[in-house]
């Protein structure tokens, strides 16, 4: 017996990859919708060798449905979960709507498993942000071994992190840049994206950083441990797909990089590519499609006392978002739900 489940948001970037990744991973559904707004009525999405009608979002009832994957902004989200929930169908949110909530679960599968069972006070469960994701993935298993104090990321995030608007702005900066007539002014991002970087993603806060970079301090303090401390620099990079990096971690007790490495080997949703030779690391264009954190660079940090320096490299519209979203899925139903 399998489960009847809803993916909201189902013509974007990431509720496509929910869908491709729910068949992907033979998810146990007996009946599965794709909903979006109205203006996306009737467009088709694949589902394995299926291909599926958008229904309205709107119309929708929830009523009898276990589950429901919402990958739409947070205003949308704040108008229909609460329905999809009260109606009994479990919300697993993409949004940042929820993740600070302290009645609702904020959840990767492989760092905080047990928080599942705190769903039932709202009947909802948070994804994270694509940057913590990836990050407490790697943090995790280092930090049961020897406590972490602090950590510092900067982080080289793809525009697909910005959705298909910012996919698109890439692509026609670039076509415009050789193609006379072609250029492009920005309008999803602040500056140039193509063949630039941009110090900027989200909105900036009163202490000069980002809300990105903010999520990133709340998310890994509620997900891993709060005690830990976090600085991050967030920066938009001319990528498609693929979140990068570069972190440094300050331990309370010493950790030698090679048994950093071999836990880290060790550790669930993690693959480490780590040569001290050319090529031997992993970049944004190797992860993508791939359901694997990647870890490379590990080495002593020598100008504090127990450090670390690491290069962490995901696929976000994966383990950023939609894979992470149906592990949720899959542990809710294997440690609550119990149906499929």
């Amino acid at each position: 017996m399998g489960y009847k489940v809803v993916v909201v948001g189902a013509t974007g970037n990431v509720g496509r990859e929910m869908l491709n990744i729910l068949a992907e991973r033979q998810f146990p559904v007996d009946e599965i919708a794709a909903l979006a707004s109205r203006r996306s009525l009737g467009t088709e999405v694949s589902f394995g060798d299926k291909t599926l009608k958008t229904q309205d979002l709107d119309q929708f009832d929830f009523t009898g449905w276990d589950m429901a994957l919402f990958a739409v902004g947070s205003e949308a989200t704040k108008q229909y979960a609460p329905k999809a929930a009260a109606a009994g169908c479990t919300v697993i949110d993409n949004s940042s709507l929820y993740r600070y909530d302290p009645d609702i679960p904020l959840i990767v599968p492989e760092v905080n498993p047990q928080a599942i069972h705190g769903y039932a006070k709202k009947n909802i469960i948070a994804n994270p942000n694509c940057s913590t994701a990836q990050m407490v993935v790697a943090l995790k298993p280092l930090h049961d071994r020897a406590r972490i104090k602090r950590v510092v990321v900067s982080t080289y995030q793809s525009v697909s992190g910005a959705g298909k608007e910012g996919m698109d702005e890439l692509w026609d900066q670039t076509k415009g840049m050789y193609v006379p007539g072609q250029e492009k002014a920005p309008s999803k991002f602040t500056k140039q994206i193509a063949f630039n970087v941009i110090p900027h993603i989200d909105v900036f806060m009163d202490d000069g950083s980002t809300k990105e970079e903010w999520k990133m301090v709340a998310e890994t303090k509620k997900i891993v441990d709060p005690a830990i401390k976090v600085t991050a620099t967030c920066v938009r990079v001319p990528v498609f797909v693929g979140h990068s990096e570069a972190i440094n971690i300050e331990f309370e007790d010493f950790l030698d990089e090679d048994e950093a490495r071999e836990i880290l080997r060790e550790a669930p949703g993690i693959l480490v590519v780590d040569k001290r030779e050319d090529g031997g690391y992993v970049t944004p264009v190797e992860c993508v499609g791939d359901y694997a954190t990647f870890i490379s660079r590990i080495r002593q940090d020598s100008t504090v006392e127990n450090g670390l320096n690491l290069w962490c490299v995901s696929d976000n519209l994966r383990k950023g978002a939609a894979l992470n979203a149906v592990q949720i899925a899959e542990l809710l139903g294997r440690e609550v739900l119990k149906k499929g």
